[in-house]
């Protein structure tokens, strides 16, 4: 299987990653159990209880512990919407080095003012990401800054499949696990975690209907460029393909499944009144997917991993009282 990273490079990174936070926690809900049916047993992988209620915390501080002095003392620049941002800001304000994020003008405030109180520098650029990341290079190259692409970088994905390291100690009786793909990050690095360890447990991928890019390159072979989003669920909006984790997604996913944000939005709420854990639609997918794969995976341990938890107030609002946001 072609992997960007190896075994060893997520066990390096998760050695970096031991002096900042603690492992994640894992739960089982019967109720859970109960709402899919078919046998399954549902484990909870909390990434919303790491700091900045993201799982993109390991992706920024495997990113930052993983420069050079001269890297460290020029900083580092993203182009992000959210959580990668946070991470990254969380991160360089952990090991003293100096973050800059570019978003899209209209950013969401909450997200802009989380990175801000981190410290991090952020400029508001570009009415589209594609633009922001267009920015975002020509700001590197001034400041002589590292560029830290939310999936397309190797540390990146390391950091992510910390996650699966985890998981797989903290429930060795796992069979598979639903995971919420945006850029791929967290699903290669669970592949590298996986082959290694347990190279039966199946791993399986969900996406948005209204952010299929992902989805239909894994299925037809063709990468994606900026395809058009329409999806509520803003860390799965993903309109591109990577070129890390491509060739990986097609050849080490088990199967790759579409849910409708409605089911998404019911996720949101089954997650809030089970776990009384607050997801964001990609926090919630897994759930979404894993009610979609429950009859192929009947009787099974399946894990699912609530990625995120950062819903804005409005939002959140609007899906606890039973509606589906508009994208």
């Amino acid at each position: 299987m072609p992997l960007p990273v190896s075994y060893d490079d997520i066990l390096a990174a998760r050695d970096r990653l031991r002096p900042f936070f603690e492992t994640s926690p894992v739960r089982h809900y019967p109720l859970l159990d109960g709402l899919v049916g078919h046998g399954i047993r549902v484990l909870v992988k909390h990434e919303n209880h790491l700091p900045t209620g993201s799982f993109k915390v390991r992706n920024g501080t495997a990113s930052i512990t993983a420069l050079t002095s001269e890297q460290a003392e020029r900083g580092v620049i993203a182009a992000t919407t959210g959580n990668h941002g946070l991470g990254l800001a969380w991160a360089g304000a952990a090991r003293g080095v100096s973050v800059t994020i570019c978003v899209p003008k209209g950013n969401n405030p909450e997200k802009n003012a989380g990175i801000r109180s981190f410290g991090a520098t952020l400029i508001e650029v570009g009415d589209r990401y594609d633009e922001t990341v267009v920015a975002c290079r020509a700001i590197a190259e001034q400041e002589h800054r590292t560029i830290v692409h939310s999936t397309n970088h190797r540390p990146v994905i390391a950091g992510a499949g910390t996650m699966m390291a985890e998981f797989l100690e903290q429930a060795p009786e796992l069979d598979a696990v639903v995971i919420a793909l945006g850029g791929g990050s967290q699903a290669v690095g669970a592949m590298a975690v996986t082959s290694a360890v347990k190279p039966e447990v199946q791993l399986f991928a969900v996406q948005s209907e209204g952010a299929t890019a992902q989805h239909d390159g894994w299925q037809d072979g063709h990468m994606r460029a900026n395809e058009p989003v329409h999806t509520f669920a803003e860390g799965i909006a993903t309109g591109s393909s990577y070129e890390l984790t491509f060739d990986a997604l097609r050849a080490g996913l088990t199967d790759f499944v579409l849910a409708s944000d409605r089911r998404i939005a019911q996720g949101v709420r089954d997650l809030w009144t089970i776990t009384h854990n607050l997801a964001e639609g990609s926090g919630a997918a897994g759930l979404a997917g894993l009610r979609l794969l429950a009859p192929r995976l009947a009787g099974k341990t399946v894990g699912i991993v609530l990625c995120g938890g950062n819903l804005d107030a409005a939002r959140a609002a609007e899906i606890l009282g039973g509606r589906t946001p508009e994208a």
